[in-house]
């Protein structure tokens, strides 16, 4: 491995708070965090640095995110002191069935039903990101990116698990097996994954715009690619897509705070809304942090807004009812119909029987209860979270996501695709959307803003559960007034499962397993730092000295740096 390399690899655990910074940045790579503030020490801001950045996550992180997928952002241009929320979703296409291609019969998982394919997201949202905010030149932008891609990174641990875990989708397509299998082999721990294709198809990008990979040579064989396989999309679906979207962000007060999030068709909004006015009404502030009522409380809050997904969509088509799932009065009954499931007299004897029955039992290390968007097995499900803000004060939250891009299973110009994870029309589902003309797809990307007197004070977001991870970190600050580490630390869990089943992450005291038996929970563990639990990105101000901080999640190889004077 060569020596220049071997700084960037980071390793899955504790990580520093880096204070008083001018400028900063968290990301889940060390090369995206050193881009990043390389851009914000050149002079270019929020927007240009989150450009570079997603520009160049694609490059270095194949296994987490792609140049086709989906881009959300939230942005606080301090100038004008507006916030600008951008909604930039894979897209189906007006008047065509979804379509899912024919696996080529290689590999465990061919006879399975891949995701269906969908116009990517990614560079649309890039064009309309540099378009609206952006002070470099275009292709200033992709110049780390393309130098990334041609000299390569070295594979990390993490990234040889989540690749080989996801290799059954990603090599059942000779172009897979080009890609990820260069020498007819995976790329292990320490080796150097280099992408020369990749390299000059972003050369192109560079030099002609985001529009090579919309309507330019890449989206020319992106449609060529697609109408062999049996996918009848044109040109014209390529540009007729519906353009990324800019809304007004959904915002709510919580105490002395206002929370920002996505909008509808986005679900993160409205999600936290519901689940922290629920743990509002139940107290949670005076609740003992990691006790069996914060852990019922928060698990039933969760399952309560889950459950409302269906109400969520985009609203060019639907009346979405932001005001009933928003109402105190409504989050109030929420709060009271959770506490009526709890039962007067201990339910630790149904625990224990219906455990011998072969329904429950004690806590145990399974990964029971992640959920699952897809029938595909072993699907990859990877997403990046950018957390920035530049010396002008413009804070960035945004994500740019595998997910939602292009032809599941094909690499086109040496650019991997994952496809879309939506179901269509089924309710329940998060990822998920109605077929027409300019309608977007629903989705848990959890870009969120806290602001205190005007300004913003706290923003943070991640892959991984978002639905239920982000409210549980939001109330470990808020409710208990851990510090940001320490929140995005502490022990997450999924919703309560209607048979009162409940995952959570292998670090659940004794005495809280014992009370919640009584309660008549079932616990199932995970690991106790699980990746699939969300790997936080975060900048922050210190609430007595003003300091602009910034810190990463110790579940993934997330790296957080800052400029200073």
């Amino acid at each position: 491995m060569h020596d220049d390399l071997r700084r960037y690899l980071v390793d899955p655990g504790p990580k520093p708070v880096h204070r008083g910074v001018k400028a900063a940045a968290s990301t889940d790579s060390a090369i995206v965090t050193e881009t990043i503030l390389e851009v914000l020490a050149d002079g270019g801001n929020a927007a240009d640095a989150a450009i570079a950045g997603c520009m160049v996550q694609a490059a270095v992180e194949p296994f987490m995110t792609n140049h086709t997928g989906t881009v959300t952002m939230l942005y606080w241009d301090s100038a004008s002191q507006q916030l600008h929320c951008l909604d930039s979703t894979g897209t189906h296409p007006k008047g065509l069935a979804p379509f899912r291609p024919i696996p080529s019969g290689h590999g465990p998982y061919a006879a399975a039903v891949p995701p269906s394919a969908c116009i990517p997201g990614f560079m649309p949202g890039m064009k309309a990101i540099h378009a609206k905010l952006a002070t470099k030149p275009w292709a200033d932008l992709c110049a780390p990116a393309i130098r990334w891609a041609e000299s390569g990174h070295a594979v990390s641990s993490f990234e040889f698990e989540v690749t080989t875990w996801g290799g059954g989708f990603t090599t059942y397509f000779p172009s897979g097996r080009s890609f990820y299998l260069p020498e007819g082999r995976w790329i292990t721990v320490g080796e150097i994954f280099r992408y020369p294709e990749m390299a000059r198809t972003l050369e192109q990008v560079a030099e002609h715009g985001p529009d090579w990979m919309i309507t330019g040579g890449w989206g020319q064989e992106f449609v060529r690619t697609a109408n062999a396989m049996g996918w009848a999309i044109t040109a014209d679906h390529m540009e007729q897509a519906p353009p990324p979207r800019w809304v007004d962000a959904h915002r709510f007060a919580y105490g002395s705070y206002e929370v920002a999030s996505l909008a509808p068709p986005q679900l993160q909004g409205l999600l936290l809304d519901m689940t922290l006015g629920i743990v509002g009404h139940l107290d949670m502030a005076s609740v003992e942090p990691m006790s069996a009522e914060h852990l019922y409380y928060m698990a039933s809050a969760l399952a309560i807004a889950a459950r409302h997904y269906g109400y969520i969509n985009d609203p060019n088509v639907f009346d979405v009812p932001v005001d009933v799932l928003s109402n105190d009065d409504w989050q109030r009954m929420q709060a009271r119909l959770i506490r009526s499931k709890m039962p007067k007299r201990s339910m630790a004897e149904h625990v224990d029987l219906a455990g011998a029955a072969g329904l429950g039992g004690p806590m145990s290390l399974v990964a029971a209860g992640l959920p699952s968007t897809s029938s595909f097995p072993d699907q990859p499900s990877g997403s990046c979270e950018l957390s920035i803000v530049d010396e002008h004060g413009n804070w960035c939250q945004m994500m740019n996501t595998l997910q939602s891009g292009g032809i599941p299973g094909m690499v086109i110009g040496g650019i991997p695709m994952v496809g879309s994870h939506a179901t269509f029309g089924a309710g329940g589902s998060a990822i998920d959307t109605f077929l027409g003309e300019g309608i977007r797809m629903r989705s848990t990307i959890g870009n969120t803003m806290v602001f205190s007197d005007g300004a913003p004070v706290f923003q943070l977001g991640t892959p991984g559960n978002v639905h239920c991870t982000v409210p549980q970190v939001l109330s470990y600050w808020a409710n208990h007034g851990m510090a940001p580490y320490e929140a995005a630390s502490a022990p997450r869990l999924l919703p309560l499962q209607d048979n009162g089943t409940l995952v959570v992450e292998d670090r659940v005291p004794d005495a809280t397993q014992a009370r919640l038996k009584d309660f008549g929970v079932t616990l199932r563990a995970v690991l106790p730092y699980d990746y699939h639990m969300g790997s936080f990105q975060m900048c922050f101000r210190d609430p007595e000295t003003g300091e602009l901080c910034t810190t990463a999640d110790p579940r993934r190889c997330a790296v957080a740096d800052g400029l200073r004077d």
